[in-house]
């Protein structure tokens, strides 16, 4: 697919019918839109728990039309121990995922070691297109931020490689930072 090809994300979810699963493994994240919050979060300890908010509503509305239309949607993350600042800031805002009606797991990358995976994050819509996130070395979005694929062996590696995780990783109620 060409760049100008590359559907945006909502695209994506709203075609979804059956699944949408993510998997990410960077420790740190570095986009615009959670600078503020991450640094409100590092000097106080509080993040945004409101799904409701005009921080989340872009997402929660997206996440509840999708979950309203029966797409299960999981979430796994691979992270390294002890977790970086950032992943203590992920985890607090996870409840608002939880709420919207994402499934979310932990696993620690300790134990991800036998496991095969892609280079990047990624996100597998109904088992059959990969949407591939690029981020630079300081974990903002790269350009092009995300590419996509719909090779059989690509989905098949990153379908097995979510569910590798999925099935080795801790449900995020029983995961602690």
């Amino acid at each position: 697919m060409s760049r100008s090809d590359v559907p945006e994300f909502d695209e994506l979810l709203k075609n979804a019918r059956h699944t949408a699963v993510h998997l990410e493994m960077r420790d740190n994240y570095g986009v615009g839109d959670e600078a503020a919050g991450f640094q409100h979060f590092k000097r106080t300890g509080d993040a945004d728990q409101n799904p409701d908010s005009a921080f989340w509503v872009p997402w929660t509305s997206l996440v509840r039309e999708a979950v309203g239309r029966s797409v299960v949607m999981r979430r796994a993350r691979i992270v390294s121990e002890p977790v970086t600042d950032y992943i203590r800031y992920e985890h607090a805002l996870t409840p608002v995922n939880l709420t919207v009606g994402e499934r979310v797991r932990w696993l620690p990358r300790r134990q991800a070691s036998e496991i095969a995976l892609p280079g990047n994050d990624f996100w597998v819509f109904d088992g059959r297109l990969v949407q591939f996130n690029h981020f630079t070395g300081d974990g903002d979005w790269a350009d092009p931020k995300y590419s996509m694929s719909e090779d059989p062996a690509v989905v098949k590696l990153c379908v097995s490689a979510f569910e590798a995780v999925w099935e080795q990783a801790v449900d995020h109620e029983k995961f602690t930072v």
